[in-house]
This record gives C-alpha cells, structure tokens and sequence, in this order.
C-alpha cells in the first residue's frame, strides 16, 4: 500500500510565496469584459461577478467594466423582483417587459463598446460596487 499524503514541510525548508496572478492581454481583458456585459441579458449578475471576482485584480480595463456590468445586473435584479411582486396587479408585466428590453439593448451595446476596447457606461445604473 502507499501513502498518498502530501509531505509535512519542515521548519528548515522556506515557503514559496504566492505567485501574482498574471496580468490580462488586451484580447482576453476585451473578451472577459464582453462576456461580463452579454452575460447579464440571460444569467443576470452571475457573469459579471465572476469577471469581475477573476479578473479585478489582473486588468484595470476589466475592473472597471466588470464592476460596471454588475452594478447594471444588481439594478436589473432588483427591477425584476419588484416587477414580479407587482405582477399581481398587472402594471409587474410592463416593469419587467421593460427591464427586459432594457438589458437587451444596454447590454449589447455595453459588449459592443467592450469588444471594441472602449468603456462603456450604463444610461441608468446604481454604482453601488464601488
């Protein structure tokens, strides 16, 4: 039988350091930011938040835009759940028709700005990530 157990390392032997995450070339930094932005039409802030969790520390360009595709996917959310409660009364549908096209349109044209390299900044947003 072996002992597949990681050895213990001893007081002697010195530790490494934790290696730097390595920095985003411009294409992948575009490409993360794109997905951060057309990501948030189907899966709301889940993409964003990964982009942004990933990719803040590696790339200004994508700190700032993941930060602003979340923010834009936070305000969504909170549109959504209050168009759902209000659903009851009929005027729900048109809040959520609405934040539906919306997201289409300000998403698109946020993943079109990103894929070009230029920032792109949300018409109605809460920046609450800051």
């Amino acid at each position: 039988m072996t002992d597949n157990t990681p050895p213990i390392p001893s007081p002697e032997q010195p530790q490494q350091p934790p290696v730097a995450a390595q920095p985003l070339s411009d294409s992948d930094a575009r490409l993360w930011v794109t997905l951060a932005h057309a990501g948030t039409i189907i899966f709301g802030f889940v993409p964003a938040l990964i982009v942004w969790l990933i990719g803040k520390d590696r790339s200004k360009f994508v700190n700032d835009e993941a930060k602003e595709a979340l923010n834009f996917a936070i305000l969504l959310t909170i549109v959504y759940v209050v168009g759902w409660m209000l659903a009851a009364i009929l005027i729900g549908f048109v809040i959520l028709f609405a934040a539906f096209v919306m997201s289409l349109v300000f998403c698109i044209q946020g993943a079109m700005k990103a894929n070009k390299g230029e920032s792109y900044r949300y018409p109605l947003n809460l920046r609450l990530v800051k």
